[in-house]
């Protein structure tokens, strides 16, 4: 992971009043998830560790799937939006965001714990100015805990 003590989240860069549950950092009530850049290209991905609450119990004392679907998909917009910033695909006129999600197919694998930090990557697999997709993976005790391909269309606000 790289060293985040410095440097802003892609979320704090891009989008630092979205008041989106997952990862927007204007909802002080949320989960305000911060994703980082690996390396230098787009192609080398996105990385995050967030720390569970003791609310996102599943009632067995793991991470909640609801949970784990909410960061997997917006972990996965952060590298949308780091990708369409860097292709130079702004928010069309009216638009808040230049992608929404339009498909988020989530496997669950194994439990993930709740009292631990755990880890996401995410990678642009497909990118054209239309959609993305984007493979993305909750990672702990280097297992993937569960995995999800994203698909994320332009947003083209209707009138």
């Amino acid at each position: 992971m790289p060293d985040t003590s410095t440097q802003l989240s892609i979320q704090e860069l891009l989008y630092p009043d979205l008041p989106c549950f997952g990862c927007g950092q204007g909802n002080d009530k949320g989960l305000r998830l911060t994703s980082y850049p690996l390396g230098g290209a787009a192609a080398d991905g996105v990385t995050a560790s967030f720390m569970p609450w003791p609310e996102h119990d599943n009632g067995l004392g793991y991470l909640n799937g609801g949970i784990i679907g909410t960061v997997l998909d917006c972990h996965s917009a952060a590298a949308v939006m780091l990708e369409a910033e860097r292709r130079g695909w702004p928010p069309l006129p009216g638009a808040d965001l230049s992608y929404v999600t339009a498909g988020l197919d989530v496997r669950y694998l194994r439990p993930a714990p709740l009292h631990d930090p755990v880890e996401l990557f995410a990678v642009v697999t497909a990118a054209d100015e239309p959609q993305m997709t984007v493979d993305v993976e909750l990672r702990f005790d280097g297992k993937v805990r569960a995995r999800a391909t994203a698909l994320w269309k332009r947003w083209r606000p209707r009138t």
